[in-house]
């Protein structure tokens, strides 16, 4: 942002740059070139005053002569026509070209030179101006001067380099206020923006420290520290409600699993045991329940450090702990593990997340089912670990909800286990800094796969 935002204001101030600095070098230029025309209009209406004055030959002698001292002094070429064209004086070559015929011819009809070609540094090399001799109905001639354009050049390419130059030292200041005004306007956005993402992986301790920028933004950062620190407290007291729950109610529910399994021997055969029986088990599931519930608080409040681990030694030890409950489940349950797989988290992360899985595909799977664990190198750094097994699978329409707490498809009501295990396995990915994904396997199954970076 702070590159596009540094792009336009650099385009914008080097239009105003140069709309700024072309019209003031034209116009030097054009002044330049006025200023050269009032100078030899004077000479030249001198020569013609001469001209009209000349009776005798000795006045001719004198036109002559002035008019060879004006050409050694300044390079120009000076001409003397009559009415009908003939050369009365000449000093330096005598003009050609269509500019000096429309000068002469407009002198020749009483009327001066008002306007020379604009003289900038590549030319002209030369202009042509013409006087009238004589004045009204009494034009006796024309006095035509061919100055040379170099000393005007000369000037206008000067002031144009003080121009370029102080054009550039212009912009270069502008652009260095402008990359201050980004920085200053940007950076409470950028602290913003890390913020956000912060606070958008679950880390509400971060809050943006820039105290600069305009009174908007400060506003905003200032809201935005509320906003989070609102937010935090109100997980906090969502765990602590949720831990607190969770733990106060094991005592009751131990106190009532107690009372059932003294009281199991003073009840009959019927169809009392079998309630009896059905209270036990549901007692337990709350047990189950209550400890998903008390181990999502800890991972979600959990300020353990972040550590590197043996993925591979991790992944080998889970498969070898959980191939006896496979074999029983009538399951086959193979690895593949590169060696020397590293990656950070939390401790024993690989293996509680595996835990995770392996419990649901025990529970899930049929039997004569085949189901394997494969660990590899992330390309970017880190492991993935995938658990895929060749059951049912789960409609795709709902595979994104098996990630979420309590989810339970309507076929598996009857099967042993809470519904927390994939969200607490997929929180404590999120809380190393990885993820965990859900997929389809082809033709039929589902694919577990997590990364830690």
């Amino acid at each position: 942002m702070r590159r596009r935002l540094l792009a336009v204001l650099t385009a914008l101030i080097g239009a105003a740059v140069l709309l700024l600095a072309l019209p003031l070098a034209d116009s030097y230029a054009r002044g330049r070139t006025e200023h050269l025309l009032l100078q030899r209009r004077a000479d030249g209406v001198r020569f013609a005053e001469l001209a009209d004055r000349i009776r005798t030959d000795a006045d001719r002698r004198e036109l002559d002569a002035e008019l060879s001292r004006y050409a050694e002094l300044y390079g120009a070429a000076v001409t003397v026509v009559d009415t009908a064209g003939r050369t009365v004086g000449l000093a330096g070559p005598a003009p050609s070209g269509t500019a000096a015929q429309r000068a002469r011819d407009r002198a020749l009809t009483g009327r001066s030179t008002e306007e020379l070609p604009t003289v900038r540094p590549w030319g002209p090399d030369t202009v042509v101006l013409a006087e009238p001799v004589g004045q009204d109905e009494r034009v006796g001639g024309a006095v035509l001067l061919t100055v040379p354009t170099g000393a005007a050049r000369h000037d206008v390419l000067v002031r144009w380099a003080l121009i370029a130059a102080g054009a550039v030292t212009s912009f270069g200041a502008a652009a260095l206020v402008a990359a201050g005004i980004a920085r200053w306007l940007l950076r409470p956005v950028h602290e913003l923006d890390r913020a956000v993402a912060t606070v958008a992986g679950g880390r509400f301790e971060l809050r943006v420290a820039s105290d600069t920028g305009p009174p908007e933004l400060r506003r905003l950062r200032r809201n935005f520290d509320g906003m989070a620190q609102a937010v935090a407290e109100s997980l906090r007291r969502r765990r602590d409600f949720v831990a607190d729950a969770s733990h106060q109610l094991r005592n009751p529910l131990a106190t009532l699993v107690l009372q059932l399994e003294n009281a199991e021997p003073h009840i009959g055969p019927g169809p009392g045991r079998q309630a009896h029986a059905l209270a036990l088990d549901e007692a337990d599931r709350l047990g189950e329940l209550l400890d998903g519930l008390l181990a999502l608080a800890r991972l979600e409040a959990a300020t353990a450090p972040i550590e590197e681990q043996d993925v591979s030694a991790a992944v080998a030890g889970r498969v070898a702990a959980w191939e006896p409950v496979f074999e029983a489940g009538g399951l086959e349950l193979t690895a593949d593990v590169a060696p020397g797989l590293r990656a950070l988290g939390l401790p024993d992360a690989t293996g509680r997340i595996l835990d995770a899985l392996l419990d649901n595909a025990s529970k899930f799977v049929p039997e004569g089912e085949r189901v394997r664990v494969a660990a590899t190198a992330a390309p970017e750094g880190g492991a993935v670990v995938r658990v895929t097994d060749t059951g049912p699978g789960v409609p795709a329409s709902r595979l994104p909800l098996l990630v979420g707490r309590f989810a339970r498809a309507p076929e598996h009501q009857n099967v042993p286990g809470t519904g927390l295990g994939l969200a607490i396995a997929d929180e404590l990915a999120r809380a190393c800094g990885g993820s965990l994904t859900v997929g389809a396997t082809s033709p039929h199954g589902l694919t577990v796969e997590f990364r830690l970076p």
